[in-house]
């Protein structure tokens, strides 16, 4: 069954993690992604490890369900051929620094005027605008500016380096699909397109939400370990006598009673709805003693059939073998070419009508370059044309 996606047409000139993944978000839902894609300088997942035989695994997968058109840019010929995809391809991609799309004479507003209907996405770190739109800088740097980090961490060792990429994904990936798919809805009742700006840096900024909120109305500024969310108060996560880890999220007051029950100390219970620092930091100290007292596997057992919002910290083996996420679907076998299929993460978003299974995991650089411009109406001379003058891959 075609998925709900299934009338777009993306072209993706992105590359790295944030146009990559949300271009896979749109491809598994359906949508027909074409990656426009250097056959002269190499994206960098292609050549991240772990690899998976001659393929990287990273590339396989944010690059599954795409097909592959191999263009030098800076070809002169180049340009005819994007001209003439975005006459079908209603839908552009992009994950340059501003105003590179410009030099090679494919701007919004040059594109905007062979196809007034074009929705044309820019992911940048700043934006399109500000004094930082020129500067470069990765997903650290854009907590780091947003003020997330200052106080995602200890007030011991400071900021912590998060192990995915919150400002990446959360702020330039999914925000970035939220405003296609905005400005798609838009388009049905106007006829016209737009150019949507996603700078991660504000969209992670946005992710302050309750923090956010209390300062710029409240003015309170958060800090580290100073919240109820954020290690301020027991809700954290506690090392075991094997040295392995809970979380404990017992907030409500039936949850914390259903947790000190378990903890063999019910008499903590009512400690925990005190808003006292100094009675907050006194019971961590009481859960950190009595969790420290027994293995991880014993609390495991303990708290598996007790609605407590106490939950084991799994390493990524253990959580893809879990009974929740197995019965959720969470991973997925990919079709390859002349070998057997990958495991994959699925798409997480499910659909009462269902999504048709992948059908390819990510292609070699220019896999279907023939293929696509033939549909767009070249034939097999101008296609050698192309090829010798280096304009394809």
């Amino acid at each position: 069954m075609p998925g709900p996606l299934s009338s777009l047409k993306v072209l993706d000139f992105s590359t790295l993690l944030p146009g990559p993944f949300a271009s896979l978000l749109l491809a598994d839902m359906g949508a027909d992604v074409l990656r426009v894609e250097s056959p002269t300088r190499a994206d960098l997942v292609r050549v991240l490890p772990p690899f998976d035989g001659d393929c990287s695994t990273s590339h396989a997968y944010l690059n599954r369900n795409k097909r592959s058109l191999a263009l030098d840019l800076k070809q002169a010929g180049a340009l005819a051929v994007v001209h003439r995809l975005v006459e079908e391809y209603d839908i552009l991609l992009e994950q340059f620094r501003p105003g590179v799309m410009d030099k090679l004479g494919l701007g919004y507003e040059a594109l905007k005027a062979i196809n007034p209907r074009l929705i044309y996405v820019s992911i940048t770190g700043y934006g399109q605008t500000g004094p930082y739109r020129d500067r470069a800088g990765h997903d650290l740097n854009y907590l780091a500016i947003s003020g997330l980090a200052s106080y995602t961490g200890r007030r011991e060792s400071g900021p912590l380096p998060l192990g995915m990429q919150v400002a990446d994904i959360a702020g330039g990936s999914l925000h970035g699909v939220i405003g296609l798919l905005a400005a798609v809805v838009q388009r049905q009742q106007t006829g016209q397109g737009q150019h949507v700006d996603i700078s991660m840096t504000d969209c992670a900024f946005s992710l302050h939400a309750m923090s956010g909120a209390g300062f710029l109305a409240g003015g309170v500024e958060p800090q580290m370990e100073s919240q109820v969310l954020n290690g301020g108060s027991f809700y954290d996560h506690y090392r075991t006598r094997d040295g392995r880890w809970l979380s404990v999220g017992s907030l409500e007051p039936q949850f914390m009673q259903q947790f000190c029950a378990q903890l063999g100390r019910p008499e903590l219970a009512a400690r925990g709805l005190s808003p006292k620092p100094e009675d907050q930091r006194a019971l961590k100290r009481e859960i950190e003693i009595e969790i420290e007292k027994r293995d991880f596997a014993d609390w495991q057992q303990r708290f598996a059939a007790v609605d407590a919002c106490v939950e084991p910290v799994l390493g990524l083996a253990e959580a893809v073998e879990h009974p929740q996420l197995q019965a959720r679907g969470v991973v997925t076998e990919v079709p390859r070419a002349g070998r057997a299929a990958q495991r994959q993460i699925a798409c997480p978003i499910r659909f009462s009508d269902g999504l048709e299974a992948p059908r390819h995991i990510g292609v070699a650089v220019g896999a279907h370059s023939a293929e696509v411009l033939r549909e767009i109406g070249y034939s097999d001379e101008q296609i050698a044309e192309l090829k010798a003058g280096k304009v394809l891959g």
